[in-house]
């Protein structure tokens, strides 16, 4: 709950609820995503060709979460490109306001169930524009943060849910003495 409050209080990240029962958890919210293109000027039809190609390459399972996930980074920084109709020109379609970063989007939910061979749902999911950017396992004081580091190794496999990782660029651990409590006061007190 503290984290939350931080995220959403001093961050300002919108608050989307608790997920642990909500159907069709996904690391790219197209919903969210979309609203978040419309928004932003682009066609119906580019909006659309956008969130087409960037889920094809989030979800390629011919390839290592490693290479997937260096695709997705590239998509995420240097945009998506597609054209309207053959013959038209091609245009590069922005996933994250690099420029501006507070016209993006920025949410947290919590206990995302993630189907898979075997269910999983990580603590708290970081969303901008809609992806899954971030995963944050918590720990009660009582268990070292190690256990929630292997909790993210294990997630990451594919007996579990490989496929929502590809699009997530960072992975935190913590409790309230070790990782991230620790990290979130430095931040605040530099910054």
């Amino acid at each position: 709950n503290r984290l939350i409050k931080l995220f959403q209080d001093e961050l300002k990240y919108r608050y989307l609820g608790n997920w642990e029962e909500r159907e069709g958890n996904s690391n790219v919210e197209d919903d969210i995503l979309k609203e978040y293109l419309l928004r932003n000027g682009y066609s119906e039809k580019i909006t659309g060709k956008a969130i087409y190609e960037f889920n094809k390459i989030a979800s390629d399972k011919s390839k290592s979460l490693y290479d997937i996930n260096k695709a997705v980074y590239s998509m995420l920084r240097y945009g998506v490109t597609v054209q309207s109709e053959t013959g038209h020109k091609k245009e590069t379609v922005w996933l994250i306001d690099w420029k501006t970063p507070l016209n993006n989007d920025f949410a947290i939910a919590e206990e995302v169930t993630i189907k898979g061979i075997h269910d999983k749902r990580p603590d708290i999911v970081l969303y901008i524009n809609g992806i899954a950017l971030g995963v944050i396992e918590l720990k009660r004081s009582t268990v070292s943060i190690s256990e929630g580091i292997r909790q993210n190794l294990d997630n990451q496999k594919k007996e579990f849910i490989q496929s929502f990782f590809t699009t997530i660029q960072y992975i935190m651990a913590g409790n309230d003495h070790e990782g991230l409590t620790y990290g979130a006061i430095e931040y605040k007190e530099k910054y």
